[in-house]
């Protein structure tokens, strides 16, 4: 499996680009996974963002409605989108397993 490193961090993803280990996830490991998905910066909003949806999938281990999250956190109706274009990266920036077929061609339909 791949290894991404960041300055003292090595983290193992699979082919995509998801995190093996979802516990070796931190704010630190974000930032390698951010660069990873071609993101340079973890701006304060994109981390409100990332660090919803894991606290979402670890209360009900799915993906939660993308309007969902930016009402939960106070941001524009379009957050997700806004910030990281993609909300597959935002998935994996958050760390979390890859998400099924279904997630995966909801979260496609979004992209604008």
């Amino acid at each position: 499996m791949p290894i991404i490193e960041h300055g003292s961090i090595k983290l193992e993803v699979d082919a995509e680009g998801y995190l093996v280990n979802t516990n070796d996830w931190s704010e630190k490991a974000a930032c390698a996974l951010a660069e990873n998905e071609g993101i340079d910066e973890l701006t304060k909003e994109k981390l409100e963002i990332i660090k919803f949806l894991r606290q979402y999938y670890n209360q009900f281990r799915s993906f939660p409605i993308l309007n969902a999250v930016c009402k939960n956190i106070h941001q524009p109706e379009d957050c997700v989108n806004e910030e990281f274009i993609d909300p597959l990266k935002a998935w994996k920036i958050a760390g979390l397993p890859r998400p099924g077929e279904e997630v995966i061609t909801y979260l496609e339909s979004t992209v604008k």
